[in-house]
């Protein structure tokens, strides 16, 4: 298809496979939809953000030929405002995308995708597609100036804030440990000016170990995510390194949003965190791009 390319504007030039994948739930609509744009070669900068900020989408990823030769397919992530190195949830709706397209990895059932934060590996499993957790680039204890300012955010005490950690993997995440998943359901932040994700313990039983909530400032607004791949991963390492946590685990993420996403955390032997869920396409036709 690449050779139908034309030269010309950055939009309407010619439709390009495209899907809609829901991710983190094996039911349409009840997950995070991202959308996909198959064979992207030849779109700039401009035509990729122009895209993403129409699809108004958490994030909007463009599938490239690799540049890596260890890498199966390339992709570039854009949320409506700029592009990310990293993303858990497009990860898994990339590869998903990708490989109903028909999509044939160098290694049967060990896809390889390369992005601006590397090399990240998937495979599949009972639990759906999964992706290697990527290593942290900031990680480490929040500053008492900086927990304080997050309680006001979250419009809570500050002895409501069990533990804070930066969990950064690429989006930039923040991470603060409430008591229990109640606490975590009955938030109604003000303005949340930074990547900011919460956790809290479900009771002992519950299907999932722990509730899970991420916000973000958009537009001078507070947005929630649904379901957030790149934090849950990024929480793993926190929550199994602490003993929070013990692998394998599930968490649940967008009860507030009316959505059911699921999130399947798992450790290998080697160490290396894998962060799985259900996929799904709800739209598929082409764009023009």
């Amino acid at each position: 298809m690449g050779a139908a390319r034309r030269a010309g504007g950055i939009l309407g030039d010619v439709g390009r496979p495209f899907q809609q994948v829901d991710v983190f739930s094996d039911t349409p609509y009840r997950g995070n939809p991202v959308a996909v744009v198959l064979d992207a070669a030849g779109l700039d900068d401009e035509a990729m953000q122009r895209f993403a900020r129409w699809t108004n989408l958490s994030e909007t990823t463009f599938v490239l030929p690799p540049r890596s030769p260890e890498a199966d397919y390339r992709v570039r992530i854009f949320t409506p405002v700029g592009e990310l190195p990293f993303a858990g949830h497009p990860t898994l709706g990339s590869c998903h995308a990708w490989l109903a397209a028909g999509g044939r990895p160098r290694r049967a059932g060990s896809p390889v995708q390369e992005c601006r934060a590397g090399l990240i590996r998937l495979r599949r499993t009972p639990m759906g597609l999964a992706f290697a957790a990527p290593p942290l680039v900031r990680s480490g204890p929040v500053d008492e100036a900086l927990v304080a300012r997050i309680a006001l955010l979250l419009r809570i005490e500050r002895e409501a804030i069990v533990d804070a950690q930066w969990v950064d993997n690429g989006p930039g995440w923040v991470a603060v440990l409430l008591a229990d998943a109640e606490a975590v359901l009955a938030l109604h932040p003000g303005f949340v000016d930074l990547d900011l994700g919460v956790v809290g313990p479900s009771p002992p039983g519950s299907p999932a170990a722990f509730e899970v909530r991420a916000f973000f400032p958009k537009d001078g607004a507070t947005v929630e995510d649904p379901v957030t791949g790149s934090l849950n991963a990024s929480l793993a390492d926190w929550l199994l390194r602490t003993g929070r946590a013990t692998a394998p685990y599930v968490v649940s993420q967008g009860t507030a949003l009316g959505r059911a996403g699921r999130v399947h955390l798992s450790r290998d032997e080697a160490g290396t965190i894998w962060v799985a869920g259900a996929t799904v396409t709800c739209l598929r036709g082409e764009v023009e791009l």
